[in-house]
């Protein structure tokens, strides 16, 4: 016998929300239906998918497998059957995109409006994580991602290259003076990340180890940091193309500069086989245009 989708559905539910009960209200259904509907797939398979606790529940080592795989094929069917409803029409349903919040601040959120007026029935979902998500466990349909890629379960689409700059405000240029090479930053309050360390790996001509004054894990406020006349900071040009070109910021020892593809470039990735292909094409295509990068 064949395990129905509705019960996977409820089991996928389950998992995601943490609980029996938990999942039935986010359903609307009762809680004895979820616990049978777990129970039988756990019953048609042979295997124990979900360890219970009193006061939690956690996936064994065959439910995590076969978690990953039916969210697969969930997607799959769900894919189906909006290819067939959808046909001859606008792209339409929720589509879940992340980006670092800089990358959000600066390039996404000017083109919200734009977008929802080209595609109305496309729900857009826009969350900010700092650090790399795992697309399938936090529901994920779109990630931005800056630098290279290692999943090869993913599929990308380059949306260009964003060059690094290093920056300081005019003020603080005025207090500590200009640096004309890269021993000359010793002297300056250099401001890094937390992490990951790669990005403090700036893209000079003999820049050995950043030695930070202060840090942060998320790059805008590295940039208000800097633009209140705080330090030094290398940060990407999708975030501080304006400053420069408004004379807020201004971009230090350009001579130097080298190549640093794995800061530099920018990706959109998603699952190969995504249910919600059609949206996604559709993002892809009207934003890259319309980037500052």
């Amino acid at each position: 016998m064949r395990t129905k989708s509705d019960d996977l559905a409820i089991l996928l539910a389950v998992v995601d929300t943490g609980g029996f009960s938990a999942a039935a209200e986010t359903l609307d259904i009762q809680v004895a239906r979820v616990s049978r509907a777990v129970s039988k797939v756990e019953s048609q398979l042979g295997v124990t998918i979900l360890n219970r606790t009193t006061r939690r529940i956690e996936l064994t080592d065959e439910g995590r497998q076969f978690i990953d795989s039916v969210r697969l094929g969930l997607m799959q069917l769900q894919q189906a059957e909006e290819d067939i409803i959808s046909r001859g029409e606008l792209p339409k349903g929720r589509l879940r995109v992340d980006a670092a919040s800089p990358f959000v601040f600066h390039q996404l959120v000017p083109l919200v409006q734009s977008f929802n007026q080209a595609y109305p029935d496309i729900e857009l979902e826009i969350t900010s994580n700092e650090g790399i998500v795992d697309l399938l466990e936090k529901k994920t349909d779109l990630a931005i991602r800056i630098g290279t890629l290692s999943d090869s379960t993913l599929h990308a689409r380059s949306l260009g290259r964003s060059p690094l700059y290093i920056v300081a405000s005019p003020e603080y240029i005025s207090k500590r003076g200009l640096p004309n090479k890269s021993s000359d930053l010793a002297q300056h309050n250099l401001i890094g990340f937390v992490a990951p360390k790669i990005l403090n790996d700036w893209p000079l001509k003999g820049f050995s180890q950043l030695d930070a004054l202060m840090s942060s894990s998320n790059g805008e406020t590295i940039r208000q940091i800097v633009l209140a006349g705080n330090g030094i900071a290398c940060l990407s040009g999708f975030m501080v193309n304006k400053d420069i070109a408004k004379g807020r910021l201004i971009p230090l020892l350009e001579r130097e500069k080298i190549s640093h593809p794995r800061r530099e470039q920018v990706n959109a990735v998603y699952y190969k086989t995504s249910s919600v292909a059609k949206r996604i094409s559709a993002f892809i295509d009207f934003i890259k245009p319309k980037l500052n990068l």
